[in-house]
């Protein structure tokens, strides 16, 4: 198997990129970035370490919960979760940060490109508290490029269309692949009882 090497190689297999899809990269958020950030109750959040190991994190949470804070920074709330941090770690040694933003049921979606900071800054945290509960930490991003991408991966995907959607049962539940891949003692119910505790315990 060969690789492309090069920018020219690859270049050569694609045709130019059309003035629109160059245009249309925003360096700040308009009010219709704005708009969608507000809508949004998802987001990936891309970021890699200081030797290139790539990471993709989702964070979800109610519309609206990363929160514009003027024209080019935006704060993301981390609440509880697993403790890996790797996104935070990440962060520490390399701010390069790439975020996809969707709303479900939309094709489009916002891709948002910059640096990013963490901070404790009890203020923040307070704004974007939940039932009192404020989060561990906020990740505070400075855009650099702002952009709405198409709708194609959607489409061919059928993500939104609950008709093509497979059968939950034909996956294993998340107990199972546990039992296997970590070689519990416990049963796949037990430690399925044992998420849906944790679930309902500590989602903020």
């Amino acid at each position: 198997m060969q690789f492309i090497s090069t920018r020219e190689e690859l270049r050569q297999q694609y045709k130019p990129a059309t003035e629109g899809s160059l245009r249309k990269e925003l360096r700040a958020f308009d009010s219709h970035c704005r708009n969608f950030i507000a809508k949004s109750p998802f987001v990936l959040i891309g970021s890699s370490d200081s030797e290139g190991n790539a990471d993709v994190t989702p964070k979800g949470d109610r519309p609206g919960f990363v929160v514009v804070l003027d024209d080019r920074t935006l704060a993301i709330p981390d609440r509880p979760g697993n403790n890996r941090l790797d996104t935070l770690e990440n962060i520490l040694v390399n701010p390069a940060i790439g975020l996809l933003f969707l709303i479900p049921g939309m094709n489009e979606t916002l891709r948002v490109n910059g640096e990013a900071r963490i901070t404790l800054d009890g203020a923040l945290r307070e704004r974007l508290a939940v039932d009192g509960k404020a989060p561990q930490s906020v990740i505070v991003v400075k855009a650099k490029a702002v952009y709405m991408h198409c709708a194609k991966a959607f489409m061919r995907s059928d993500l939104w269309v609950p008709e093509k959607w497979r059968p939950r049962a034909e996956m294993p539940t998340l107990g199972e692949i546990l039992k296997d891949q970590l070689a519990l003692a416990e049963t796949a119910e037990q430690t399925d009882r044992w998420l849906d505790d944790a679930y309902s315990k500590s989602m903020w």
